[in-house]
């Protein structure tokens, strides 16, 4: 395959999971920190990088667990999952679920300013974090990069 192909690179059978999942982690990593940050500081514009920041996480997490779900289908035809495949995938869910949910405590806490939800919000946080490391972690096994899958 030739590095500059689009198409080749627009329908490899699993090219789009691997190029957008990166996103929502680097997203939702920074603005946790920009989020930790800002409460340390007491900084305003940290606060807004991170209500950005992870807003933005949670959106695209949705493309990022879809073709994940795609490249399931085209390159293993829907068999079924087992193994680390099957975990990586439950996880990639449960990180999603994470993200959105961090994405709207973030939202709440930030408006109405009640220290309960911004305890949630930093469980909900290092969660977020703990299990979106753990679903990257298989995710290198799969691709190849962490070992051989």
């Amino acid at each position: 395959m030739h590095p500059f192909d689009i198409k080749a690179a627009l329908l490899a059978k699993h090219g789009q999971h691997v190029a957008l999942i990166h996103f929502p982690i680097a997203l939702f990593t920074m603005g946790v920190l920009f989020d930790f940050a800002a409460r340390w500081r007491r900084s305003k514009p940290m606060a807004v990088a991170a209500h950005y920041n992870l807003l933005w996480a949670g959106i695209l997490s949705v493309p990022a667990v879809a073709t994940g779900l795609l490249a399931w289908q085209l390159a293993l035809r829907g068999a079924r999952l087992k193994g680390v495949l099957l975990l990586h995938l439950l996880l990639g869910v449960l990180s999603s679920l994470l993200l959105l949910v961090v994405s709207w405590l973030y939202c709440r806490a930030e408006r109405s300013n009640n220290r309960t939800l911004f305890r949630w919000l930093t469980l909900a946080e290092l969660a977020g974090i703990a299990v979106l490391t753990l679903t990257g972690h298989l995710g290198g096994f799969l691709s190849g990069v962490n070992g051989a899958p």
